[in-house]
C-alpha cells in the first residue's frame, strides 16, 4: 500500500471535516473497521487516523477487537456509546423546521452541511401522513409557511473554511490564530485568541474570546478574519465565570465598554405600542409619559449601537439621558440635513 499516496485530500477538506467524516463512517460501522481501511476512507496516511482516533476517543469510547486468524484490530465505537435516538412530537419538529433559514449565512460550510443534515431529517419526518380524518392536510406544506425569514442575511460563502476552523476551536475550546483587521487600523495583525463563544447577531456571525497577546476578551467579527488556524494539539480552559449575556446587549449588538451608561428615550404616542411589545435589552424598564408616550430606560455597555438606533426613530424618540447621546444624535441629523440643505443661488456678475 503506498503510504506517499496519501495525505491531505484535494480541495476545501480541513481537518474539522476530515473528523466528522470519520464519526460519521464509525457511527455507521458497528463491527468495526482497520486502521488502513478507515485511512482509506478519508484519503489519510495511518500515522495521521492514529492522531484522528486519538480525537474522537474525546467524545467517543473506542475498543479496538481482535479479529479470527490474527488479523488487523477493527476500530469501533462500544455499542454503550453510540449516539441515541430523540423522540419528538410533529409540531416539535416543525418548531425547529421553522428557524433552519436563521443558517443560511453558514452555507458551504461542513457546520451548515451537518445542520442541513439534520433539518432534512427533521423534514423527513415531519412531512409523514399523520393520524385523523385530517391527515395530511393541516399541515400541507407548513414547512414553507411557518418561517423565520432573516432580517439582512449576509453570505458567508468566501469564508467557509474559517467558519469552520472557528466552530471547531470554540466547540473543542482550542487557540485559533487568525489574521485579523480592527476597524479602525490601517493595517493586518496576527493573533491567537481563546474563542469562548460564537454568537449570530442580525445575522453576523462573531467571535467573543479571550486576545492572547492583549490579555483582555474581545469580540471579533468574521468579516474580517482571514488565514485562521485551529491549533491541533493545544488546549484552553473555559473560564468559570464567563457569561456570554455580559457581552450581549440585545438590539444592540455584542459590545462591552469600560464603562455603563444610563439611557433615558422618550417615544411619542405613534411609537408606544411598538416600543412596549420589544425588549431590546435586558436591564429596559419601561413608563408612561403624558400624551400616550412611553419612557425607556436602560444601563449599556457602549452608546455606539444606541446612536444609530435612536436615529431609526426619527422624530419619534428624543434622549432625555446621557447628554453625550443627545449631542451625537443632534450632530448626526444635523450632518444628514446638510445633504438635503438648498443650494445657494449663484450671484450674478
Amino acid at each position: 500500500m503506498n503510504e506517499r499516496a496519501r495525505g491531505r485530500p484535494s480541495g476545501k477538506f480541513t481537518q474539522h471535516r476530515r473528523l466528522d467524516r470519520l464519526r460519521e463512517i464509525l457511527e455507521r460501522q458497528p463491527r468495526g473497521l482497520s486502521l488502513y481501511e478507515l485511512a482509506d476512507a478519508l484519503g489519510v496516511t495511518v500515522r495521521t487516523m492514529r492522531r484522528y482516533l486519538g480525537e474522537i476517543e474525546r467524545e467517543y469510547d473506542l475498543e479496538a477487537v481482535p479479529t479470527r486468524g490474527g488479523g488487523a484490530l477493527l476500530w469501533r465505537v462500544r455499542t454503550t456509546e453510540m449516539p441515541r435516538k430523540v423522540e419528538l412530537r410533529r409540531t416539535q419538529a416543525y418548531a425547529l423546521l421553522a428557524a433552519r433559514r436563521l443558517f443560511e449565512p453558514m452555507r458551504g460550510s461542513a457546520l451548515f452541511e451537518e445542520i442541513d443534515l439534520a433539518v432534512n431529517k427533521l423534514l423527513t419526518f415531519a412531512q409523514r401522513p399523520g393520524r385523523g380524518p385530517n391527515a395530511g392536510l393541516a399541515d400541507a406544506r407548513l414547512e414553507e409557511r411557518f418561517l423565520y425569514l432573516p432580517h439582512a442575511p449576509k453570505n458567508y460563502g468566501e469564508k467557509t473554511e474559517e467558519l469552520d476552523d472557528l466552530f471547531q476551536a470554540v466547540s473543542d475550546l482550542r487557540p485559533l490564530t487568525l489574521t485579523y483587521r480592527s476597524l479602525g487600523r490601517a493595517e493586518d495583525e496576527r493573533i491567537t485568541v481563546h474563542p469562548y463563544a460564537l454568537v449570530m447577531h442580525r445575522d453576523s456571525i462573531y467571535c467573543v474570546g479571550f486576545h492572547v497577546a492583549r490579555g483582555e476578551v474581545r469580540t471579533l467579527v468574521l468579516d474580517r478574519m482571514r488565514d485562521t488556524e485551529c491549533a491541533t494539539s493545544e488546549r484552553f480552559e473555559l473560564p468559570a465565570d464567563f457569561d456570554i449575556d455580559q457581552y450581549f446587549q440585545g438590539e444592540f449588538g455584542i459590545w462591552k465598554g469600560a464603562a455603563p451608561h444610563k439611557v433615558v428615550i422618550e417615544f411619542d404616542a405613534a411609537a408606544a405600542e411598538y416600543v412596549r411589545m420589544r425588549r431590546v435589552h435586558a436591564s429596559q424598564k419601561l413608563s408612561s409619559v403624558a400624551g400616550g408616550g412611553v419612557r425607556l430606560s436602560m444601563t449599556v455597555g457602549n452608546l455606539n449601537p444606541v446612536v444609530s438606533w435612536v436615529l431609526e426613530w426619527g422624530r419619534r424618540a428624543r434622549v432625555i439621558a446621557p447628554p453625550e447621546l443627545a449631542e451625537r444624535v443632534r450632530d448626526e441629523l444635523a450632518a444628514a440635513l446638510q445633504h438635503y440643505a438648498a443650494p445657494k443661488p449663484e450671484k450674478s456678475r
